[in-house]
């Protein structure tokens, strides 16, 4: 067995979404019928869309805890001849504070909290507990990793784990501006499935929910960004799964509304989450 997929099955076996690497830390290509996204699945590679290829395509979509999907035909090719495992920092609820050079590693020690530190080529991973919205170049050689994006296995790294602090958020994220047209009322479950998470256990979410209403009933400040920054996290890990039900939004909602919110801008919130991901 490829070590590659030995390293792998360990990550996936522990709840860390994977997938392989080529020479040169970037994903394979989509195969002939995902190129370009002409399966319409994923558009523009924002979220995960209605392609259920079998094939390791769309990049950091395609990371995943399933063992029967590792050791598919399908991804024998790509694990034979993969340089280097990467991971979905978001899937597994964690975000990848990326440092670059030493200037950068030493502003994350005189402005972050200490964390999990894994080393790099170049410089380090800081890894914190939580989700959030992934962005290159948010400051000089400093990249955030988590949503949306994949990043290089390296090991557990050093340290204990911190909750994603405020300073990083606000690297990335600013409040969003009310919706256009907000309905008054949210559907569920979203994406009309079984309400069975497809790719989680339900222990997982669970847990996300929690973490979610954690993460709101602890802000105590900029709660309004907090509010939408949760609900995004919420919606694209099982936004489309159609496990999310009327019973885990009232959760939200309610959690929102006693941190002072209304209950027309926890509706505004959530449908610009629902907007930015295309849902």
């Amino acid at each position: 067995m490829p070590e590659p997929l030995n390293v792998a099955l360990a990550l996936a076996a522990a709840g860390v979404p994977v997938l392989p690497l080529r020479a040169g830390k970037v994903p394979f290509g989509n195969c002939r019928t995902c190129k370009g996204n002409a399966c319409g699945g994923r558009p523009t590679m924002k979220a995960p869309g209605p392609c259920h290829c079998p094939n390791p395509c769309h990049a950091w979509a395609a990371a995943t805890t399933d063992p029967n999907i590792l050791n598919s035909p399908q991804w024998s090719t790509a694990w034979r001849q993969a340089a280097a495992v990467a991971y979905h920092p978001g899937g597994a609820g964690l975000t990848v504070v990326d440092l670059d050079n030493a200037a950068a590693i030493a502003w994350a020690c005189d402005t972050l909290p200490a964390t999990v530190t894994v080393t790099t080529t170049r410089g380090q991973h800081w890894i914190y507990r939580g989700v959030m919205p992934s962005a290159n170049k948010v400051r000089p050689g400093v990249d955030v990793k988590s949503l949306m994006a994949y990043a290089r296995w390296l090991g557990w790294g050093n340290g204990v784990m911190a909750a994603l602090p405020a300073s990083v958020r606000a690297l990335v994220l600013t409040d969003p501006s009310p919706a256009r047209r907000a309905p008054q009322a949210v559907s569920a479950p979203l994406g009309g499935q079984s309400g069975l998470c497809p790719h989680r256990t339900p222990v997982f979410l669970a847990r996300g929910i929690a973490m979610a209403e954690q993460s709101i009933t602890g802000a105590r400040e900029a709660v309004h960004a907090t509010v939408y920054r949760t609900f995004l996290a919420v919606l694209s890990t099982h936004g489309r799964c159609g496990c999310l039900t009327d019973t885990h939004v009232a959760r939200l909602f309610t959690a929102a509304q006693a941190k002072g919110e209304t209950a027309r801008h926890c509706t505004d919130a959530w449908t610009n989450a629902l907007t930015t991901l295309g849902l």
